[in-house]
C-alpha cells in the first residue's frame, strides 16, 4: 500500500469542503440513517452506526443534528428510505473510478453519475468492473507532530492493524481490516493517539499515471460527483499530481 495517500487529496480540497459543510451533513446524516435502519439506534450494538457517528464528529457535525438523524431514521420524526448503489466505470486515462450512492431515487441517481461520466470523457460500466482492482481497508490518519513513527507503529500493531504508510509529509496512514477499523481506533485513542480521520475507503491495487490535461478532467468529474447530494464516496486509481483549480 505504499504509496498511497489520501491525506494530500483531503487536503487539498479543504477550502471546498470547509464551504460545503452543508453537503458533507447531508451525507453523513444519511450514513447515520442506513446504519440505523440496519442495526438499530444504539451505537454500542451497531458498529456500523459508531462508526457513522464518528465520522460525523470528525467532521465537526453539531450533536444535535447526529441526534436528530438518529432519531429521524428510527421513525421518531418520519424518515425516508435510502438504498445503497454502487456505480462503476472509467475516467480519461485508463482511471478506473467507483462511485457510491445512498438514493431514495436510482433512476435519478443513475442518470446523474452516467451524465457526469460523458460529461467529462468517462465511460460507465457494468458492476465488477474495475472493483476487483480495489480492497475495502480502513484507513486512520494521525498527525506526525502528535506521535513518533515508532510510537506509533508499536500501537497500531497492538491494537491489531495491519499495516502503517509514513510517505505523507504531514501525516501517518494507519490500514486495518475493514470490519476492524471500529476497534483499532478505539485502541488508538485509549493509548492517547489523537485521531485525525477514520474511514472505511476503497485502496487500488494499482496506480494509473495520468497525463496533467487528463488530470484536469478527472479532478472536474470527482468534484462534481462529490457534489451530487446522493453520491457519498468516489475512489479511484489515479496519481493525481496537479492542484485543483477550482
Amino acid at each position: 500500500m505504499s504509496g498511497h495517500s489520501k491525506w494530500h487529496n483531503i487536503q487539498q480540497k479543504k477550502g471546498k469542503t470547509d464551504a460545503a459543510r452543508a453537503n458533507i451533513f447531508t451525507k453523513i446524516g444519511r450514513e447515520i440513517a442506513v446504519a440505523v435502519k440496519e442495526g438499530g439506534p444504539d451505537p454500542n450494538s451497531n458498529s456500523k452506526l459508531a462508526q457513522a457517528i464518528a465520522k460525523a464528529k470528525d467532521n465537526n457535525m453539531p450533536n444535535d443534528n447526529i441526534s436528530r438523524s438518529i432519531k429521524k431514521a428510527s421513525g421518531e420524526l418520519g424518515s425516508i428510505n435510502y438504498e445503497e448503489m454502487v456505480y462503476e466505470g472509467y475516467g480519461v486515462g485508463g482511471t478506473a473510478i467507483i462511485v457510491d450512492a445512498l438514493t431514495d431515487n436510482k433512476n435519478r441517481t443513475a442518470g446523474d453519475v452516467r451524465h457526469l461520466f460523458d460529461k467529462f470523457g468517462g465511460s460507465m460500466g457494468t458492476n465488477g468492473c474495475v472493483s476487483f482492482m480495489f480492497k475495502r481497508k480502513g484507513v486512520i490518519t494521525v498527525s506526525k507532530e502528535d506521535v513518533s513513527e515508532d510510537d506509533l507503529m508499536l500501537y497500531a500493531l497492538d491494537a491489531g492493524a495491519e499495516d502503517i504508510n509514513s510517505d505523507d509529509e504531514e501525516v501517518f496512514e494507519v490500514y486495518t481490516d475493514s470490519t476492524a477499523l471500529t476497534a483499532v481506533r478505539a485502541s488508538l485513542e485509549g493509548a492517547g493517539v489523537k485521531i485525525l480521520s477514520a474511514e472505511v475507503t476503497m485502496l487500488p491495487d494499482n496506480y494509473v499515471d495520468p497525463t496533467p490535461e487528463q488530470q484536469k478532467n478527472l479532478i472536474k468529474l470527482i468534484d462534481r460527483l462529490e457534489e451530487l447530494d446522493d453520491i457519498q464516496n468516489v475512489y479511484h486509481n489515479a496519481n493525481l499530481t496537479i492542484e485543483d483549480e477550482e
